[in-house]
């Protein structure tokens, strides 16, 4: 458990320094074929917070209403509530609201920006079709996602994958409206190795948003290991929560309150989709299988 947790904790951190590192050399080019300096880059990570402030601080009521969830009390559930209060205790935190959304299908989310103002939200079909130990197993994940901050980890990744974009959008833009010239020149033109960086930029252009994106959707990828590998130490027994996937995935009941903006937040993506590497590449979620396999080597 502490391996995975480890070795999860610090790929989550390198894909993030690699993307901060991208971010810099798009905006060494956006500064060479735009002219602009600096500046651009303040602007992009000023409008992509500010972007990204709203829906930080009103996740989870937004998230909430989408999915038609509705909050419930400890007489109407209380096995969930002595789960939730039990493992909240375990992980050190503030126990979490309990919501349920009526929904057959079995899934799981949490949501909110810190262990303060979070809330775990199930189906009653997990509830339904899981039992105690495999519950548990779903819960201790979520509430790993809560003491991870990986809601405000997904909002970094989500500032930096818009200040991407921008440049990007700013950078082909620019290009369009001046004719190819640099602004603000310096004498060079664009001729020779200037005219070269200047292609080289309008390709990185045109594909960072794209890498952008497989970068996001990667520490996704690693933050959901993470918090397999985190709710196993909290429960102390990996096959509750394997036992659990396994049915997730198994189940064949489609979520109706399902989306693709709400979809990357499930313990399991509730979108069946299609497979195959493609496929896994612009995924939100790692395999089933694989992560089924981690909990079993534990």
């Amino acid at each position: 458990m502490y391996e995975q947790i480890s070795r999860n904790k610090w790929k989550s951190a390198a894909l993030v320094v690699f993307f901060m590192a991208f971010i810099f050399l798009l905006t060494w080019f956006f500064e060479y074929v735009t002219g602009w300096g600096k500046g651009g880059l303040v602007l992009a990570v000023v409008v992509s917070m500010a972007m990204a402030a709203a829906g930080y601080y009103s996740s989870d009521k937004v998230v909430l209403a989408i999915s038609h969830a509705r909050p419930v009390t400890k007489e109407e559930y209380p096995y969930l509530y002595n789960v939730v209060e039990g493992l909240a205790i375990a992980a050190g935190v503030p126990t979490p609201r309990c919501y349920v959304i009526d929904d057959a299908a079995p899934n799981a989310f949490a949501a909110g920006r810190n262990p303060q103002n979070a809330v775990i939200c199930v189906t009653t079909g997990i509830l339904e079709k899981l039992n105690r130990v495999e519950l548990e197993g779903v819960i201790a994940h979520e509430m790993s996602h809560i003491k991870n901050y990986d809601v405000r980890l997904q909002t970094l990744v989500v500032v930096m994958a818009g200040v991407v974009a921008l440049l990007s959008d700013w950078m082909l833009r620019s290009v369009f409206w001046s004719g190819g010239r640099r602004r603000g020149g310096r004498g060079r033109g664009t001729s020779g190795a200037g005219a070269i960086l200047i292609v080289v930029g309008l390709a990185l252009a045109v594909l960072a948003p794209f890498f952008a994106t497989i970068i996001q959707l990667a520490v996704s990828r690693k933050r959901e290991f993470l918090a397999d590998a985190s709710g196993a130490m909290l429960t102390r027994y990996p096959p509750g929560l394997a036992s659990a996937l396994r049915k997730i995935g198994a189940d064949t009941e489609p979520l109706k309150e399902a989306n693709k903006a709400t979809a990357h937040l499930y313990i399991v993506n509730p979108l069946k989709g299609a497979k195959g590497a493609v496929n896994r590449l612009f995924s939100t979620h790692p395999p089933i299988e694989e992560r089924i396999a981690a909990l079993e080597k534990m």
